[in-house]
């Protein structure tokens, strides 16, 4: 593990010609509280008086078909409850799409479309009573063979959920076509999905107010969607209903469009009674009822020349996407704006399907997409090794984006800050990875049963909302007379840091110590019509919002204090808690004091809208993107092949935070997002049955990592630049999803473990790499029976 000192917060620590306050490790805001148990999230919130509890109620039963009758008198009789509510009560929509296609009702009206839809919701005075209540239902259904996996969907003839689309340079399809066999690679991959599994389930609290006022507090990476969603149940305006959070315990993407169903159907409840409302679903609820990371069937056909070098791929991605739309366009758009990961594919087609099943909506998770595209490149350039001989670094190495003639990306996009080769080679270096691969391969030819892997893999993630209004965002800092600061953003937080590195930001402008500003909740009443917490530009966008905000406020103070002490306010400094004018030095509190006295504006809004970025959907051209993050990772795994299980050994790992803000921030991060994307590869396995129904959904039968499955050797730098090129926040870049596609070199390596068994021939291993996944896989090598 990387051993990062923290830099104190005080004053001492600065100087008069500058701060250093970005760019340093401090504390995560919340940290002593999440340790302590002290951290108010929103289920720990204490509950006004008469606070009452909703819980979905669903057919338990079907998974698909027309409702034929719904008895609810059982419910309804239950001692403790209140109301029972059902679409009817709906007073506005009944519709929490995020997506504006309207496909997404509250609560299921005519028919149930997938397997824990719910029907209705019981309001009890106790959490208890209304669960109890629940089960008590009887639902009628004419039961349909539900479509469930992507198999089923492109076999069900049915219409997509989403017209298909495509990006296309060149004539792939011919060129693979007319290629001689030996110089094609073909195949075909099933990425699994992966449950967020969000340590804070979803939870909603809604306390009504007077004339259709609406409070929803809410564990929500989107706050201005509930706000909008909750309004459009409701049937009143948005100004009517402010939607507030002051942490979540793990999001994930599971919080950014699916947290709103649980919030409106708490606010339709405190509206119906006219008393507060809570709900917080049950672990095995939560897994059923919302959304997962996309699963993926990735068809690949590449000419290659003898070198391993491609001429030309065609890549076929089939999405299963559920019953409704939800954000399906945005996340397949991103499998296919990260097909090529690091890599340059001269003439290229990328088709995409987004299927419709009868299974609850996918939705975002980490990586949006990308990292099902990321995996499947990396999974060409391993075939790609295994079709030549050579070492699958140098397959890589020779594929990468390079210079003119090799820098633009299927979309059009020219490929700037273009670290992948030197970060590459340089990890390559520090991990010792070619002595390692000698030395792995005497293990190998002595080891009957045991077999080791190493692989090292990029990554390169683009940095952006691809729906391209969402990339901006408003922050609100005041500034008070005894010199401390309020800060209020539209982004979220969720413990990935974004409130730490915000405030540092703001410290950094006014020079103060850290502990002069205090992070508010986020909250729709104070910064309205944000983006949600998302694409990994938390920081990106609202550090860039909260800085021209303070930096108003600094411009005012230094116009006047300059001019009451004769100095050019453009000379006016703030550093080390103080405003130095000339060879005056005066305290940041009194200088705040003296500018209330002379009637100077201590507050302001702050605003950012990420500059230069283009996209013609139409066209499948232009620059979606404000830059992209580059990381790199070299995994050493053992494999058992009696049993299928695997250990990984040693990870080392080299990413482009490019100056960054926080540096034990990012580092928490890169590990953090390793180690999540590490179980989606290995061990987090979704397994539906044929009527629709989870049955992984609960932490009995779905297997996220645990410590011990940490690798006992973790080296995480940072790569040394001087920075992000772009004009980011303080040229610092996004940390939040990139990461996750590192472990990609864990799934190489257990396939280049297995493929040690029988040299030159392609490894059949799907994601996940499960231990039943892996013994298939041996099986069909010849290995160990």
């Amino acid at each position: 593990m990387a051993d990062i000192a923290l830099a104190p917060d005080g004053p001492e620590e600065r100087t008069v010609h500058g701060t250093r306050t970005v760019h340093t490790s401090r504390l995560h805001d919340s940290a002593a509280r999440h340790v302590t148990g002290t951290a108010t999230y929103t289920d720990d919130m204490r509950e006004p008086a008469g606070t009452l509890h909703v819980i979905p109620g669903y057919a338990r039963q079907a998974a698909k078909g027309r409702i034929l009758s719904m008895d609810l008198a059982a419910v309804r009789a239950f001692p403790g409850v209140v109301a029972v509510l059902t679409a009817d009560d709906v007073p506005g929509h009944n519709d929490i799409s995020p997506s504006g296609h309207h496909d997404d009702p509250l609560l299921a009206a005519g028919e149930i479309r997938f397997h824990g839809q719910p029907a209705f919701a019981v309001v009890a005075e106790t959490r208890l009573a209304a669960r109890k209540a629940a089960r008590l239902a009887r639902i009628e259904v004419a039961a349909e063979t539900p479509v469930v996996t992507v198999a089923d969907a492109l076999a069900s003839g049915r219409e997509d959920i989403l017209p298909a689309y495509a990006f296309r340079r060149g004539e792939a399809e011919k060129a693979v076509a007319e290629a001689p066999p030996e110089s094609v690679v073909a195949g075909s991959l099933y990425v699994g999905g992966q449950e967020h599994f969000y340590l804070e389930g979803q939870v909603s609290l809604a306390v009504p107010g007077e004339a259709g006022e609406m409070h929803v507090f809410a564990s929500t990476q989107h706050p201005s969607e509930v706000q909008h969603l909750v309004a459009h149940v409701l049937g009143v305006p948005n100004a009517l209903v402010t939607a507030e959070v002051r942490r979540m315990g793990g999001a994930f993407g599971g919080k950014e469009s699916q947290a709103s169903q649980w919030a409106a159907l708490a606010a339709l409840a405190a509206r119906v009674t006219g008393r507060p409302a809570k709900v917080r679903l049950d672990r095995d609820d939560d897994m059923a009822m919302t959304g997962k990371r996309h699963d993926f069937r990735m068809d690949y056909r590449a000419k290659i020349d003898a070198t391993g070098r491609i001429g030309a791929v065609v890549l076929d991605q089939y999405a299963r996407c559920g019953h409704s739309v939800d954000l399906s366009i945005g996340i397949c758009d991103r499998a296919m704006f990260h097909a090529d990961n690091a890599y340059y594919f001269p003439d290229v087609t990328i088709n995409s399907r987004r299927l419709k099943t009868d299974t609850v909506s996918n939705t975002a998770f980490r990586g949006f997409g990308g990292p099902q595209g990321v995996v499947a490149a990396e999974r060409l350039m391993d075939e790609i090794a295994i079709r030549t001989g050579r070492d699958p670094f140098d397959v890589r190495l020779a594929n990468l984006y390079g210079g003119p003639g090799r820098d633009e990306t299927p979309y059009g996009m020219t490929v700037t800050q273009n670290h992948g080769a030197a970060l590459m080679e340089e990890l390559a270096a520090t991990a010792g990875y070619r002595r390692r691969v000698e030395e792995i391969a005497a293990f190998n030819a002595g080891s009957r049963f045991q077999k080791k892997g190493i692989a090292l893999t990029p990554v390169k993630f683009g940095i952006s909302f691809t729906l391209l209004h969402l990339n901006q965002a408003g922050a609100l800092v005041h500034v008070y007379t005894d010199g401390s600061v309020h800060l209020n953003h539209g982004g979220t937080e969720m413990g990935q840091g974004l409130y730490i590195k915000v405030a540092q930001v703001v410290a950094e402008v006014f020079g103060i110590a850290l502990e002069r500003v205090h992070i508010t909740a986020t909250t729709t009443a104070k910064v309205p019509n944000t983006a949600p917490t998302a694409a990994s530009a938390g920081t990106d966008l609202n550090g860039m919002a909260a800085r021209n905000a303070a930096q108003t406020i600094r411009d005012r103070m230094a116009a006047f204090l300059g001019a009451q002490h004769g100095v050019p306010a453009e000379e006016v400094r703030f550093a080390g808690d103080a405003v130095i004018l000339g060879d005056e030095r005066l305290p940041f509190a009194a200088a705040a004091k003296a500018c209330f006295i002379g009637r100077v504006s201590l507050s302001s809004t702050g605003y950012y809208a990420t500059p230069d970025l283009v996209w013609d959907r139409a066209h499948g051209k232009g620059r979606p993107f404000y830059y992209f993050a580059w990381g790199a990772s070299c995994s050493e795994v053992t494999v058992d092949i009696l049993t299928g299980e695997t250990r990984v050994d040693r990870v080392d790992v080299l990413h482009d935070a490019g100056r960054s803000l926080n540096p034990a921030i990012d580092i928490g991060q890169i590990e953090g997002g390793f180690v999540q994307g590490m179980g989606w590869l290995t061990t987090e396995e979704l397994v539906y049955d044929r009527e629709g129904r989870l049955r992984t959904h609960a932490p009995s039968t779905y297997k996220i990592p645990t410590a011990t499955d940490v690798p006992a050797e973790f080296c995480v730098r940072l790569y040394d630049t001087p920075g992000n090129a772009m004009d980011s926040i303080y040229r610092s870049k996004a940390v939040g999803e990139p990461p996750l596609m590192l472990p990609i070199s864990v799934f190489s390596a257990i396939a280049r473990a297995i493929g040690s068994l029988n040299p030159g021939v392609p490894v059949p291993l799907d994601v996940p790499a499960t231990p039943e996944a892996v013994r298939r896989a041996v099986i069909v090598l010849g290995g160990a029976a």
